[in-house]
């Protein structure tokens, strides 16, 4: 058995006062800890988004409320309460009231198509959906509650306790190498665990200020709120067009007075390479979701801490933090396993591997997941019996690793075709299966290439039975998967190579050819302004009219901060989505002009006016 506690150089004194205060593991769930918080110190801040604020007593009396509401449409102990919401106050209230009404909470991405979020609530049953009304919603059995507070329900009866600790705090879905997102359950004590262990390891109290990054879908942002909420700090959600760009997360950082932060990998090693002032007062950077490659250089103010865990491990299985220096021929590791965790390296026959020799990763102890929903054979075949202890599971991460001498973990990559790309874990099964329903395509791979060291960028392979475009496949996908999940590229071929057993041969899958010429230049207003912004992400000096921005270069990220400059420079309401079905600036800028002129049809003389000011001042820019 290999289990560590991971802990930190911080002052003796707040370190043995943090642990002094804290609570018993799982003896107290979330949802409890806060409210413990609403009562303790009531008018202490909570919550804060742009110019808006909670407190810990709003917080929790708005919990409440929803709560009650919740629990008069089906919601309680077993139960699976969507909430399709940004990254928001509304969120964090949502998923507290989901626990006071002792169910569990789904984090739902409104970026997603509709079809894939109305799945997953008919999957996990859900009764009821919390959303905004001013986006659309997928229909269903499920009845709707709105997140907003001028359009609660009259008062309703006191919401139940939140249930034992073996019952569901939350389900995330995650990419199905069966053609299917599947969900992970995950318990009230599973959670507990998490909290008390990052409380403990970081010296998380009442005076941090931390930050909420990650996209709601995605189990780092239940990471990034519920500890800092259990012990009384405070939590502050940036901007998406702040949290998509390094220098402007830094900058908002800094002003920000925030101590801990989580972000995504690909994220940290951008902010690493930028200047800091010695006077920021960050003191933790937390990473994970990917292969860190750099190492954080002499003389920055906070210190960086990488972490693993896949999410039927809870979030965090392992942690360490990464000590400054130069790039070496091996990356940083992914620490020692956190407190209460087990990590085993088992070899194919299921047995230990010496320190140095690669093997799978299991993981054991507090926590594990219950397993996926309705999905008794996968929930089986990863979570496999233990070899040492009856009665106790290991899960199989089907991550290949080995342990140094010192205890430390390095990963070396996965034993499968899974994708880990940009903080997502990705089955290209998932894509296969999309792809494969598209009339035109025969057969189909996804896979993810490294054509650059550190680019990774995902390319389909596609075996087509008539012609067809990519931005007719790329919409195709767009109306089934995520963003993250759309191809960069996509490569046409007449068959798959396959090895001398007849299997796909993936190393011989040729690269995606080089981005044609500019082509035609931007010509209106609009496609100059869309060009330049366009231009710069791409870190190119002239994008074309007709060129395809995933072609080029472009990903789902910087899809992302595409969409957050646009919003910004035209002051319109853009899908993310957008830019995958609508790839090139002349099409995308058709777009742009027709939301505009919607807009100006629907407002007043005088807005109108401003509006135009402010086109005229984005096409000087």
């Amino acid at each position: 058995m290999e289990t560590s506690s991971t802990t930190f150089d911080f002052p003796a004194a707040r370190r043995i006062a943090v642990l002094a205060s804290a609570r018993p593991e799982g003896a107290l769930s979330v949802p409890e800890l806060v409210a413990a918080e609403a009562r303790r110190r009531p008018g202490a801040l909570a919550l804060s988004e742009g110019a808006r604020a909670l407190t810990f007593a709003e917080l929790d009396a708005r919990a409440e409320k929803l709560a009650a509401r919740l629990m008069a449409r089906g919601a309680g102990p077993e139960v699976a309460v969507g909430v399709c919401l940004e990254r928001s106050i509304e969120l964090a209230i949502a998923w507290l009231a989901a626990g006071k009404a002792g169910a569990a909470y789904l984090p739902l991405d409104p970026g997603a198509p509709a079809d894939r979020l109305a799945f997953m609530l008919r999957d996990s049953g859900a009764p009821v959906l919390v959303g905004d009304t001013r986006r659309a919603l997928p229909s269903g059995p499920w009845s709707f509650v709105s997140a907003r507070e001028e359009e609660s329900d009259a008062a309703a009866p006191a919401a139940r306790r939140p249930s034992a600790p073996e019952s569901l705090a939350y389900v995330i879905y995650t990419s199905g190498s069966t053609g299917e997102p599947k969900g992970v359950q995950v318990e009230h004590r599973s959670l507990a665990h998490l909290v008390a262990w990052h409380r403990r390891a970081f010296a998380l109290g009442e005076a941090d200020r931390t930050s909420l990054i990650a996209n709601p879908a995605f189990d780092a942002a239940t990471w990034e709120l519920w500890p800092s909420l259990a012990a009384g700090a405070s939590v502050h959600i940036p901007g998406d067009d702040t949290r998509v760009s390094p220098e402007a997360l830094r900058d908002w950082l800094i002003a920000r007075k925030i101590t801990v932060s989580f972000v995504p990998t690909a994220l940290a090693e951008a902010l690493l390479a930028l200047e800091w002032p010695r006077q920021a007062s960050l003191r933790l950077l937390l990473t994970g979701g990917d292969a860190l490659h750099v190492r954080p250089r002499r003389g920055l103010p906070f210190r960086l801490v990488n972490n693993y865990g896949p999410t039927e491990a809870t979030v965090v299985a392992t942690s360490g933090e990464v000590e400054p220096g130069e790039p070496s021929e091996s990356l940083p590791s992914i620490g020692k396993p956190i407190e209460g965790v087990e990590a085993l390296v088992l070899d194919e026959s299921g047995r230990h591997t010496a320190d140095g020799e690669a093997g799978e990763l299991h993981l054991g102890g507090a926590g594990l997941a219950r397993g996926y929903v309705r999905r008794p054979d996968q929930t089986a075949a990863k979570f496999i019996p233990h070899p040492g202890r009856p009665g106790e599971r290991l899960y199989r991460t089907g991550d290949r690793v080995r342990r140094r001498s010192g205890g430390e973990l390095e990963f070396l990559g996965r034993m499968d075709d899974q994708i880990k790309i940009r903080g997502h874990r990705i089955e290209p099964g998932e894509i296969e299966a999309a792809l494969e329903r598209h009339p035109a395509v025969v057969s189909s791979l996804a896979m993810a290439r490294e054509d650059v060291a550190g680019e990774k960028t995902l390319v389909a392979y596609v075996v087509l039975a008539q012609a067809e475009t990519d931005g007719a496949l790329r919409a195709h996908l767009a109306a089934a998967l995520p963003p993250y999940m759309i191809p960069s590229a996509f490569v046409r071929l007449e068959a798959f190579p396959q090895t001398p057993h007849g299997k796909f041969d993936r190393a011989r899958l040729p690269a995606p050819p080089p981005p044609e010429t500019p082509g035609r230049a931007a010509e209106s207003p609009v496609e100059r302004r869309v060009a330049q912004i366009a231009a710069v992400l791409l870190r190119r000096e002239r994008v074309g009219a007709d060129e395809n921005f995933f072609a080029i270069g472009g990903h789902s990220l910087l899809g992302t901060q595409m969409i957050a400059r646009l919003r910004e420079a035209f002051d319109i309401e853009l899908p993310l989505r957008s830019v995958f079905e609508r790839p090139t600036v002349a099409r995308l800028s058709d777009e742009i002009e027709r939301l505009v002129r919607r807009r100006i049809e629907e407002m007043s003389e005088d807005e109108a006016e401003r509006l135009s000011s402010a086109g005229r001042s984005a096409e000087r820019a």
